[in-house]
């Protein structure tokens, strides 16, 4: 059951996690500009989390979501995107074109905001459960993936061949491209494989309140 002392047990477990992992991924990154770039989202993340937590708390399941996110994003900021070793290894193993572990990232950046945002609508909006919400999450995830490209293009045009890690576009002149539709194919995945259970957490939620 969900209740507020295991939900707040469980976030300060995951926040000393995520404070272990940072901590590794700073000693000696790839490139530490690279890695500022790449962890700089899950930072942010966290202290509006912890700013917030008091006033609203998400389900057990958002923040278990939203912390394999953030794994992934410190992860790549310390090899890159591009180099992560156990996807350089499957690249090399089933001789893949790339290394796809920004695939996986890009298809997070769309899994792990269509749960947040799920709940924070049908949390504080009249919003009900149904087509309607299934398309605006959809359309949120698509836009946070649109805006995140924008601000990459904009950091390599700044920054020039310095950004190239950041990019990691391995080449790929479709790349752009690829990154939304695998947000796309995250958000839609996260809706359909456990909006039920999502439910589940948000109804023993809201009892536990």
């Amino acid at each position: 059951m969900e209740k507020a002392g295991g939900n707040r047990r469980l976030a300060l477990a995951l926040l000393l996690a995520f404070g272990a992992a940072l901590l590794w991924s700073l000693i000696k990154p790839k490139d530490l500009f690279t890695w500022f770039l790449e962890v700089a989202p899950a930072l942010i993340g966290v202290v509006i989390l912890v700013a917030t937590y008091k006033r609203f708390p998400f389900t057990s399941l958002a923040y278990v979501i939203m912390f394999a996110h953030a794994l992934i994003l410190i992860v790549g900021g310390h090899y890159t995107y591009a180099e992560m070793p156990l996807f350089n290894w499957i690249r090399d193993t089933f001789h893949l074109a790339r290394n796809d572990y920004d695939r996986l990232g890009h298809f997070f950046q769309g899994f792990s905001p269509a749960i947040v945002s799920r709940e924070v609508l049908l949390r504080t909006s009249p919003l009900k459960r149904g087509g309607w919400l299934f398309f605006i999450v959809i359309c949120i995830c698509l836009a946070i993936s649109a805006t995140y490209e924008l601000l990459e293009w904009r950091v390599s045009v700044a920054m020039g061949a310095s950004a190239d890690a950041f990019l990691g576009t391995q080449g790929d002149p479709w790349d752009t491209q690829w990154d939304m539709t695998w947000a796309l194919i995250g958000a839609a995945a996260a809706l359909l494989l456990l909006g039920r259970l999502h439910d589940r957490y948000l109804d023993r939620l809201a009892r536990s309140n």
